[in-house]
C-alpha cells in the first residue's frame, strides 16, 4: 500500500492548484485524476483576473502569457434588442484587466508541469477513485482503480475532494449538499466563427423569442452555451431534428447556413445537466471538499473555475503548516470553510438572481419593457459595469500566493 501526506482527488483547476501549492510548501503530495489527459471540451476555459495575478506570484505568468488566447474584456447582453454591458473589465484595477479565454486542458499542464519540479509532487493519471479509506469514523485516504483495472489503495493524513460537481468523495463520505433551484439545462456546441461576428475579445449572450444562450469568442471558433428548460432535453432530441435546432441558434445570433452546418448531428450537442448547492460542512475527520465538490456552481457566469482556484490557495496556506506537522485537526478544515463560505454564498446569490433572468427569458416574458433593474442600471451608469467585472473577475475575497510558494 502506497502512502502520502496529502491525497487530492481530481486534477481540475482546485486539485492542480492544491498540489502545486502544497508541494513547494515541502507537503508530500499525491493527485489523482481519472483520466488519461486534461483533454476535454466544455469545461470552465476561463482564467480570471485574480487567477492571473496569482500565476504571477507563482512565477508562472510569463510561461501563462506564451499561451495563445483571446481576451475577454466585456461581457454584453442582447435583449429583444436592446444591449446592455454587463460587466466591463478594462477599468477594474490592477495588471490584468480581462479574463484570458484559455482551453482548460492548457491551463491545467501548466500547473502540472510546474508542480512536476518539486520533488515532493506525484501526479498519477487513469487513477479513478472508488471509495475511502476509513479507520475508527475518520478518512485516512482512498481506494481507487489504475488504468489496468488493479484496484490500488493510497494512506494519507489528509484526502481532499476536488473531484467536482458529481464528487465521488463527498458521496463515500456521506455528505450531502444543500440544492438550489435552477430553471434550464445547457447544450453546449462549437461553431466555426462567422467572418465579420462578434469578435473582439467579448462573450455575448442573446435572449429573445423565448431563447437565451451565449456565445464565448475562441479566435477560430465560437464556443456557444444554449439554454434549455431544466429536464426538457431528451424531450426536445425525440421531438425535433438537428435542423430545427441549427434554425433557432442561427436566427439568435445572425448565423448562416454556413457556420451552423458545423453541428452535423445530435452528438455534437453536449449536455450540461445544471445543477447547484453546496455543503453545509465541507470537511469531516481526515477529509475536506473544496471547489465544485463542496459547493456545486451554476454555468452562469463562468466563475467556477475562479473559486475553485482561490478554495485551493486558501486551503494551502490554512493547512500546509499542520499537513508539515501531521497534526491536521477538524478546526484546521474549519477554518479552510469559514474563510471561503462569504464569497462562494456571495456568488451563488447572484447566480440565483441572474437565474430569474433566465426563466423569464425561456418563459418568452422577458423583453425590453420587462428589463430587471439592475440591467436598467447597467445601461445607464457605466461605472457599475466596472464593479460587476470587479466581482465577477477578482471577487469580495481574493486570494494571494502564500509566501512559500511564490518564486
Amino acid at each position: 500500500m502506497e502512502s502520502t501526506t496529502c491525497c487530492v482527488v481530481g486534477g481540475g483547476p482546485a486539485g492542480m492548484m492544491l498540489g502545486l501549492l502544497l508541494a513547494r510548501a515541502g507537503v508530500r503530495v499525491t493527485v489523482l485524476e481519472k483520466h488519461r489527459d486534461f483533454l476535454r471540451d466544455f469545461r470552465g476555459d476561463t482564467v480570471h483576473p485574480s487567477t492571473l495575478r496569482l500565476l504571477d506570484e507563482l512565477g508562472l505568468g510569463e510561461r501563462f502569457a506564451e499561451l495563445p488566447f483571446p481576451k475577454l474584456e466585456e461581457m454584453r447582453m442582447e435583449i429583444a434588442g436592446t444591449t446592455v454591458v454587463a460587466a466591463d473589465f478594462r477599468r477594474i484595477p490592477g495588471r490584468h484587466k480581462y479574463i484570458a479565454m484559455v482551453p482548460q486542458w492548457d491551463f491545467l499542464d501548466l500547473l502540472a508541469s510546474a508542480a512536476a519540479a518539486e520533488p515532493s509532487f506525484t501526479l498519477r493519471m487513469c487513477a479513478e477513485v472508488t471509495g475511502l479509506r476509513k479507520e475508527g469514523g475518520r478518512v485516512t485516504g482512498v481506494h481507487y482503480t489504475a488504468e489496468d483495472g488493479t484496484p490500488g489503495e493510497i494512506a494519507a493524513a489528509l484526502t481532499v475532494g476536488c473531484d467536482g460537481r458529481r464528487s465521488v468523495v463527498r458521496r463515500e463520505a456521506g455528505l450531502v449538499q444543500d440544492e438550489f433551484d435552477v430553471p434550464m439545462d445547457v447544450w453546449q456546441v462549437r461553431v466555426d466563427a462567422p467572418r465579420g461576428g462578434i469578435k473582439d475579445g467579448r462573450v455575448f449572450a442573446r435572449f429573445g423569442g423565448g431563447q437565451a444562450a451565449v456565445t464565448m469568442d475562441r479566435g477560430a471558433y465560437f464556443q456557444t452555451s444554449y439554454l434549455i428548460a431544466k429536464g426538457r432535453d431528451a424531450h426536445l432530441r425525440s421531438t425535433h431534428d438537428i435542423q430545427w435546432f441549427r434554425d433557432r441558434l442561427g436566427g439568435l445570433f445572425g448565423w448562416d447556413a454556413g457556420v451552423t452546418g458545423a453541428i452535423r448531428s445530435w452528438d455534437d450537442v453536449k449536455l450540461l445537466d445544471v445543477s447547484m448547492g453546496r455543503l453545509p460542512r465541507w470537511y469531516a475527520g481526515g477529509l475536506l471538499c473544496i471547489g465544485d465538490a463542496a459547493h456545486t456552481m451554476s454555468p452562469v457566469g463562468g466563475v467556477g473555475v475562479n473559486l475553485a482556484v482561490q478554495d485551493a490557495v486558501a486551503a494551502a496556506r490554512i493547512l500546509a503548516r499542520p499537513l508539515r506537522e501531521g497534526s491536521v485537526r477538524l478546526h484546521d478544515l474549519a477554518r479552510v470553510q469559514k474563510r471561503r463560505r462569504l464569497p462562494t454564498a456571495v456568488v451563488q446569490q447572484s447566480q440565483l438572481g441572474e437565474h430569474q433572468l433566465i426563466r423569464s427569458a425561456l418563459d418568452g416574458t422577458l423583453n425590453a419593457a420587462t428589463l430587471p433593474l439592475p440591467m436598467r442600471l447597467l445601461r445607464r451608469a457605466a461605472p457599475l459595469r466596472t464593479v460587476t467585472a470587479y466581482l465577477g473577475g477578482v471577487g469580495i475575497r481574493p486570494e494571494r500566493a502564500p509566501d512559500f510558494a511564490r518564486a
